[in-house]
Protein backbone atom coordinates (compact mmCIF):
# COMPACT_ATOMS: atom_id res chain seq x y z
CA UNK A 1 0.00 0.00 0.00
CA UNK A 2 1.36 3.40 -0.91
CA UNK A 3 0.12 7.11 -1.15
CA UNK A 4 0.26 8.11 -4.51
CA UNK A 5 -1.42 11.66 -4.21
CA UNK A 6 -2.43 14.23 -2.30
CA UNK A 7 -5.12 16.78 -3.15
CA UNK A 8 -5.58 19.92 -1.25
CA UNK A 9 -8.42 22.67 -0.50
CA UNK A 10 -8.47 25.51 1.90
CA UNK A 11 -9.71 23.33 4.60
CA UNK A 12 -9.23 19.92 3.79
CA UNK A 13 -6.49 17.29 2.37
CA UNK A 14 -7.64 14.32 0.56
CA UNK A 15 -5.12 11.60 0.34
CA UNK A 16 -5.34 8.78 -2.15
CA UNK A 17 -3.67 5.46 -1.42
CA UNK A 18 -2.99 3.02 -3.96
CA UNK A 19 -3.54 -1.03 -2.56
CA UNK A 20 -1.71 -3.65 -3.43
CA UNK A 21 -4.30 -4.84 -6.11
CA UNK A 22 -4.60 -1.89 -7.63
CA UNK A 23 -7.79 -0.53 -5.96
CA UNK A 24 -7.85 2.96 -4.90
CA UNK A 25 -9.21 4.30 -1.56
CA UNK A 26 -9.08 7.96 0.29
CA UNK A 27 -8.60 9.53 3.70
CA UNK A 28 -9.26 12.93 4.80
CA UNK A 29 -7.29 15.17 6.95
CA UNK A 30 -10.24 18.02 8.81
CA UNK A 31 -9.98 20.18 11.40
CA UNK A 32 -6.34 20.18 12.07
CA UNK A 33 -6.09 17.31 14.39
CA UNK A 34 -9.14 14.63 12.77
CA UNK A 35 -8.02 11.95 10.23
CA UNK A 36 -11.22 10.18 8.41
CA UNK A 37 -9.90 6.55 6.93
CA UNK A 38 -11.95 3.81 4.75
CA UNK A 39 -12.84 0.43 5.78
CA UNK A 40 -13.76 -1.07 2.18
CA UNK A 41 -12.87 -0.94 -1.41
CA UNK A 42 -16.51 0.73 -2.15
CA UNK A 43 -19.86 0.16 -0.26
CA UNK A 44 -22.66 -2.03 -0.26
CA UNK A 45 -25.13 0.12 1.16
CA UNK A 46 -25.00 2.26 -1.88
CA UNK A 47 -26.54 5.59 -0.59
CA UNK A 48 -27.68 7.48 -3.66
CA UNK A 49 -26.71 10.77 -1.71
CA UNK A 50 -22.92 9.28 -1.18
CA UNK A 51 -20.21 9.04 -3.97
CA UNK A 52 -18.74 5.89 -2.12
CA UNK A 53 -21.05 3.21 -2.49
CA UNK A 54 -21.79 4.18 -6.39
CA UNK A 55 -20.14 1.18 -8.06
CA UNK A 56 -21.25 -0.96 -5.21
CA UNK A 57 -18.43 -3.13 -2.89
CA UNK A 58 -15.06 -4.59 -4.42
CA UNK A 59 -13.61 -5.76 -0.85
CA UNK A 60 -13.10 -5.12 2.56
CA UNK A 61 -9.89 -3.49 3.86
CA UNK A 62 -7.75 -5.20 5.93
CA UNK A 63 -6.91 -4.01 9.61
CA UNK A 64 -3.84 -3.39 8.41
CA UNK A 65 -4.89 -1.72 5.26
CA UNK A 66 -6.82 0.74 7.42
CA UNK A 67 -4.03 1.29 9.90
CA UNK A 68 -1.59 2.08 7.36
CA UNK A 69 -3.89 5.06 5.93
CA UNK A 70 -2.54 6.46 9.51
CA UNK A 71 0.64 5.14 9.78
CA UNK A 72 1.92 6.54 6.42
CA UNK A 73 0.51 10.34 7.29
CA UNK A 74 1.35 10.37 10.86
CA UNK A 75 4.69 12.12 10.51
CA UNK A 76 3.29 14.71 7.41
CA UNK A 77 0.08 15.71 9.58
CA UNK A 78 -0.66 16.15 13.25
CA UNK A 79 -2.95 13.62 13.76
CA UNK A 80 -4.83 13.24 17.48
CA UNK A 81 -8.26 12.11 16.33
CA UNK A 82 -9.37 8.93 14.06
CA UNK A 83 -12.77 9.37 12.23
CA UNK A 84 -13.77 5.53 10.80
CA UNK A 85 -16.09 7.84 8.18
CA UNK A 86 -14.70 7.36 5.37
CA UNK A 87 -15.50 4.72 2.08
CA UNK A 88 -17.24 1.87 3.21
CA UNK A 89 -19.96 0.58 6.51
CA UNK A 90 -18.07 -0.27 9.25
CA UNK A 91 -20.49 -3.13 10.45
CA UNK A 92 -19.82 -4.84 7.40
CA UNK A 93 -15.95 -5.26 7.93
CA UNK A 94 -16.28 -5.32 11.34
CA UNK A 95 -13.50 -7.92 12.60
CA UNK A 96 -10.89 -6.18 10.43
CA UNK A 97 -12.42 -2.81 12.06
CA UNK A 98 -11.98 -3.82 15.62
CA UNK A 99 -8.24 -4.44 15.07
CA UNK A 100 -7.70 -1.54 13.99
CA UNK A 101 -9.66 0.30 16.08
CA UNK A 102 -7.13 -0.67 19.13
CA UNK A 103 -4.24 -0.52 16.84
CA UNK A 104 -5.26 3.39 16.99
CA UNK A 105 -6.53 3.62 20.95
CA UNK A 106 -2.42 2.11 21.34
CA UNK A 107 -1.45 5.02 19.50
CA UNK A 108 -2.88 7.29 22.01
CA UNK A 109 -5.57 8.30 19.56
CA UNK A 110 -9.43 9.12 19.89
CA UNK A 111 -11.48 7.41 17.62
CA UNK A 112 -14.81 7.91 16.73
CA UNK A 113 -17.37 6.16 14.25
CA UNK A 114 -20.34 6.56 11.48
CA UNK A 115 -21.96 4.13 10.53
CA UNK A 116 -25.65 3.06 9.14
CA UNK A 117 -25.90 -0.03 11.80
CA UNK A 118 -25.82 -2.85 9.84
CA UNK A 119 -25.17 -6.03 11.15
CA UNK A 120 -27.32 -5.18 14.78
CA UNK A 121 -25.37 -7.72 16.12
CA UNK A 122 -22.25 -5.63 15.53
CA UNK A 123 -23.74 -2.59 16.17
CA UNK A 124 -24.76 -3.56 19.21
CA UNK A 125 -20.56 -4.54 20.04
CA UNK A 126 -19.83 -1.29 18.81
CA UNK A 127 -21.82 0.84 21.19
CA UNK A 128 -20.43 -0.80 24.26
CA UNK A 129 -16.68 -0.14 22.75
CA UNK A 130 -14.41 3.00 24.41
CA UNK A 131 -15.02 5.01 21.46
CA UNK A 132 -14.86 8.76 21.74
CA UNK A 133 -18.31 8.96 19.97
CA UNK A 134 -20.48 7.13 17.59
CA UNK A 135 -23.18 8.67 14.82
CA UNK A 136 -25.64 6.01 13.28
CA UNK A 137 -27.06 7.07 10.34
CA UNK A 138 -30.72 7.29 10.33
CA UNK A 139 -31.91 9.73 7.60
CA UNK A 140 -35.65 9.05 8.59
CA UNK A 141 -37.48 7.46 10.73
CA UNK A 142 -40.33 6.42 7.64
CA UNK A 143 -39.48 2.99 5.95
CA UNK A 144 -40.48 4.02 2.62
CA UNK A 145 -37.77 7.36 2.99
CA UNK A 146 -35.60 5.62 4.75
CA UNK A 147 -35.18 2.37 2.27
CA UNK A 148 -34.69 5.29 -0.58
CA UNK A 149 -32.02 7.15 1.09
CA UNK A 150 -30.23 4.09 2.63
CA UNK A 151 -31.31 1.04 0.40
CA UNK A 152 -29.37 -1.62 1.37
CA UNK A 153 -29.08 -0.84 5.13
CA UNK A 154 -30.45 -2.12 8.18
CA UNK A 155 -34.44 -2.24 8.21
CA UNK A 156 -35.60 0.74 9.98
CA UNK A 157 -37.73 -1.44 12.82
CA UNK A 158 -35.27 -3.25 13.77
CA UNK A 159 -32.79 -0.46 13.74
CA UNK A 160 -34.48 1.27 15.92
CA UNK A 161 -35.27 -1.95 18.37
CA UNK A 162 -31.65 -2.53 18.65
CA UNK A 163 -30.74 1.50 19.58
CA UNK A 164 -33.57 1.08 22.45
CA UNK A 165 -32.45 -2.20 23.74
CA UNK A 166 -28.67 -1.20 23.74
CA UNK A 167 -28.91 2.62 24.55
CA UNK A 168 -31.28 1.93 27.15
CA UNK A 169 -28.76 0.69 29.64
CA UNK A 170 -26.23 3.20 29.16
CA UNK A 171 -24.82 5.82 31.19
CA UNK A 172 -25.19 9.83 30.63
CA UNK A 173 -21.70 10.00 29.88
CA UNK A 174 -21.98 7.09 27.11
CA UNK A 175 -25.19 8.72 25.74
CA UNK A 176 -23.87 11.78 25.10
CA UNK A 177 -21.29 9.85 22.75
CA UNK A 178 -23.89 8.59 20.85
CA UNK A 179 -25.66 10.88 18.19
CA UNK A 180 -28.43 9.94 15.09
CA UNK A 181 -27.50 11.51 11.89
CA UNK A 182 -30.05 13.13 9.63
CA UNK A 183 -29.26 14.38 6.03
CA UNK A 184 -32.04 17.22 5.42
CA UNK A 185 -32.46 16.57 0.89
CA UNK A 186 -34.86 19.14 0.05
CA UNK A 187 -38.29 17.60 -1.08
CA UNK A 188 -37.94 14.03 0.29
CA UNK A 189 -37.21 14.10 4.46
CA UNK A 190 -37.10 17.83 4.94
CA UNK A 191 -40.65 18.80 6.10
CA UNK A 192 -41.87 19.52 9.72
CA UNK A 193 -43.76 16.18 10.08
CA UNK A 194 -40.38 13.90 9.08
CA UNK A 195 -38.48 16.10 11.74
CA UNK A 196 -40.91 15.94 14.72
CA UNK A 197 -40.82 12.37 14.05
CA UNK A 198 -36.36 12.32 14.15
CA UNK A 199 -36.96 14.67 16.99
CA UNK A 200 -39.12 12.67 18.99
CA UNK A 201 -36.90 9.72 18.67
CA UNK A 202 -33.50 11.27 19.41
CA UNK A 203 -35.65 12.62 22.76
CA UNK A 204 -36.43 9.34 23.43
CA UNK A 205 -32.95 7.53 23.35
CA UNK A 206 -31.49 10.04 25.02
CA UNK A 207 -28.58 10.94 22.65
CA UNK A 208 -27.99 13.27 20.17
CA UNK A 209 -28.91 14.79 16.84
CA UNK A 210 -26.11 15.45 14.00
CA UNK A 211 -27.80 17.50 11.33
CA UNK A 212 -26.07 17.14 8.03
CA UNK A 213 -26.00 19.35 4.72
CA UNK A 214 -26.44 17.29 1.68
CA UNK A 215 -23.49 17.96 -0.83
CA UNK A 216 -25.05 18.10 -3.91
CA UNK A 217 -23.24 14.49 -4.89
CA UNK A 218 -26.18 13.60 -7.11
CA UNK A 219 -30.05 14.10 -8.66
CA UNK A 220 -31.13 15.22 -4.89
CA UNK A 221 -31.53 19.20 -3.94
CA UNK A 222 -29.67 20.61 -1.22
CA UNK A 223 -31.65 23.15 0.92
CA UNK A 224 -30.73 26.89 0.84
CA UNK A 225 -28.24 28.31 4.16
CA UNK A 226 -31.65 29.30 5.92
CA UNK A 227 -33.78 26.34 5.43
CA UNK A 228 -30.90 24.71 6.99
CA UNK A 229 -30.81 26.72 9.60
CA UNK A 230 -34.75 26.97 10.30
CA UNK A 231 -34.84 22.87 10.28
CA UNK A 232 -31.98 23.21 13.22
CA UNK A 233 -34.08 25.73 15.39
CA UNK A 234 -36.72 23.64 14.52
CA UNK A 235 -35.40 20.73 16.50
CA UNK A 236 -33.46 23.00 19.26
CA UNK A 237 -37.17 23.51 20.32
CA UNK A 238 -37.49 19.71 21.37
CA UNK A 239 -34.96 20.98 23.89
CA UNK A 240 -32.42 18.13 21.86
CA UNK A 241 -28.72 18.16 21.77
CA UNK A 242 -27.79 18.91 17.73
CA UNK A 243 -25.14 19.53 15.87
CA UNK A 244 -24.35 21.10 12.49
CA UNK A 245 -22.45 19.98 9.79
CA UNK A 246 -19.04 21.78 9.89
CA UNK A 247 -17.37 23.75 7.03
CA UNK A 248 -15.13 20.73 6.70
CA UNK A 249 -17.89 18.36 6.12
CA UNK A 250 -19.26 20.63 3.89
CA UNK A 251 -16.36 20.76 1.61
CA UNK A 252 -16.27 19.89 -2.31
CA UNK A 253 -12.95 17.95 -1.18
CA UNK A 254 -13.52 15.53 1.11
CA UNK A 255 -16.87 16.24 2.37
CA UNK A 256 -19.27 14.20 3.83
CA UNK A 257 -20.38 11.65 0.56
CA UNK A 258 -17.64 13.15 -1.75
CA UNK A 259 -14.87 10.25 -1.24
CA UNK A 260 -14.82 7.66 -4.27
CA UNK A 261 -13.12 4.64 -4.42
CA UNK A 262 -10.74 4.51 -7.51
CA UNK A 263 -10.27 7.97 -8.05
CA UNK A 264 -8.00 8.44 -11.60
Amino acid sequence: MRLISTLKSELNKLFVFELKDGNRVEAVFYRGDTLCVSTQVGCAVKCPFCLSGKEGLVRNLTSEEIYVQYDLLKDRVPVKRIAVAGIGEPLMNYSHVVASFWKFKKEGLKVSFYTTGFPHRYLKELIRLPHNGLTVSIHSTRKDKRKLLVPHGSPLDALIKTLREEIASLSKTKKKKISLAYLLIKGINDSYEDLDDFAKLVSELGVGATLLYYNATGSFEPLSKKEYEEKFLFLRRYGIRVTLSTRFRRDPLGGCGTLITNRN
